[in-house]
């Protein structure tokens, strides 16, 4: 592994452990526990492998850890299936070059610019590429914004408008973008223009540095949004993402419109 992928192995092993409970592991919950979740020795205990190769683990020190321990270790600490593969996948991310802003084809520009419901491109640093019309008029003209700012965990975050839009349903949303977008910031953590958006991010949103401490992560999935619009008022959107066959790492969102008496009825 490299350096910043072993650190965020690291940490995530660390934040796993601090948050289970010693009872969802059949471990007696001791008064005595000077801090929360389960111990080192206890998570090494429970995967089958020595207390000192896994602070090595947890520390980010120089360890290769095989398929077997990691996912004994994923059985230990009660992971999901979407931190199972985030734990796997940090463990085989080596060196990767610096990381570089894409650029959309025209061809998917031209597309995403012809299309009747609000679209837009992001890249894996989930700049935002391209958009159209509609998804200028729903969130807000992308194009105003400086460069540095034309970012969905930005906008999201950071711009009052975004806050507004979103209403009740702003810190759901924001913290579902935060677990997902550190799947993909683990990936790239010693990347200066990671480093550059984190930074930006922690100084601009108090609610952020409390999200991102928790270490939590989430596949990225379809689902529907209620927004609340200056204009139009309550309007709701289904919404999937898709990868682009000219460059994997361009995913395309498209939203539309769904009919909000599902929403308010609560019926499926």
């Amino acid at each position: 592994m490299a350096d910043a992928s072993r650190n965020e192995f690291g940490d995530f092993l660390r934040s796993r452990r601090e948050k289970l409970n010693p009872k969802a592991v059949g471990l007696p919950n001791r008064q005595r526990r000077r801090t929360p979740g389960l111990r080192r020795e206890e998570v090494a205990e429970l995967a089958g492998i020595s207390v000192d190769w896994y602070i090595r683990l947890e520390q980010g020190r120089t360890v290769s850890p095989s398929v077997t321990t990691i996912d004994a270790l994923a059985s230990a600490l009660r992971l999901s299936k979407v931190e199972h593969a985030h734990l796997r996948t940090l463990a085989q991310n080596g060196d990767r070059r610096a990381f570089f802003c894409e650029s959309v084809p025209e061809v998917v520009r031209r597309m995403v610019e012809s299309l009747n419901q609000p679209a837009y491109v992001t890249g894996r640093r989930w700049d935002i590429l391209a958009w159209n019309a509609a998804a200028a008029e729903l969130f807000t003209d992308f194009g105003r914004l400086s460069e540095a700012d034309r970012n969905i965990l930005t906008y999201v975050l950071t711009d009052p408008d975004a806050r507004h839009l979103f209403g009740a349903t702003w810190v759901d949303e924001a913290k579902r973008m935060v677990a997902q977008f550190r799947i993909t910031y683990d990936l790239w953590a010693d990347d200066p223009a990671f480093l550059d958006l984190l930074e930006s991010l922690q100084q601009a949103s108090p609610e952020f540095v409390t999200w991102w401490e928790a270490h939590d992560i989430r596949s990225v999935a379809s689902g529907q949004k209620l927004l609340n619009h200056p204009k139009k008022g309550l309007l709701c959107f289904e919404y999937a993402t898709f990868q682009s066959n000219d460059d994997p790492a361009l995913k395309l969102a498209i939203y539309t419109p769904c009919d909000l008496s599902h929403i308010i009825s609560g019926k499926p």
